[in-house]
């Protein structure tokens, strides 16, 4: 019973990681590892490490939420199903692309604006996936508490 409700409010959840995961790398944590290591070098070691601890993240958090929306184990209206599951195979695809595609190139120094600029836009874009993915199911899930009344959401 624990299991099954929780796997109700998992998308959600998988969302909320997945989002707040690429904001805090991405806005914060990299932008950090530049300001304050001693070398350009450096940092972007470290940061291209970090990115693929989170491609790792992401993709998992992406295909876990398509799995779950794609049974009948979650709170969420059908409506909102084909849409986040598109966001989040989107997203997921980006972050592949960036981990295999685009950042050898940013790591081997080849052509280096050019593929920067192209990872930079596609990390955006996979942000902007899991943040609409999460808005989505959070638009929903506030939808269905207001629809309860009592906030306890729907009884087994």
């Amino acid at each position: 019973m624990a299991f099954e409700r929780g796997l109700r409010v998992a998308p959600l959840w998988l969302a909320a990681a997945w989002v707040m995961g690429l904001t805090t790398l991405g806005f914060f944590v990299v932008p950090m590892l530049f300001a304050n290591l001693p070398s350009p070098a450096i940092a972007g070691g470290m940061a291209a490490k970090l990115f693929g601890v989170q491609t790792g993240l992401s993709t998992a958090c992406a295909l876990l939420l398509v799995v779950i929306l794609r049974s009948d184990k979650h709170n969420f209206p059908a409506e909102v199903v084909p849409t986040v599951t598109m966001l989040a195979l989107a997203g997921a695809l980006l972050a592949l692309l960036v981990e295999f595609g685009v950042s050898p190139h940013i790591v081997a120094r080849d052509n280096l604006r050019l593929w920067h600029s192209l990872g930079s836009a596609m990390y955006f874009a996979q942000w902007l996936c899991a943040l609409l993915a999460f808005g989505k199911l959070a638009n929903a899930a506030v939808a269905s508490q207001v629809g309860h009344g009592n906030g306890q959401g729907q009884e087994d």
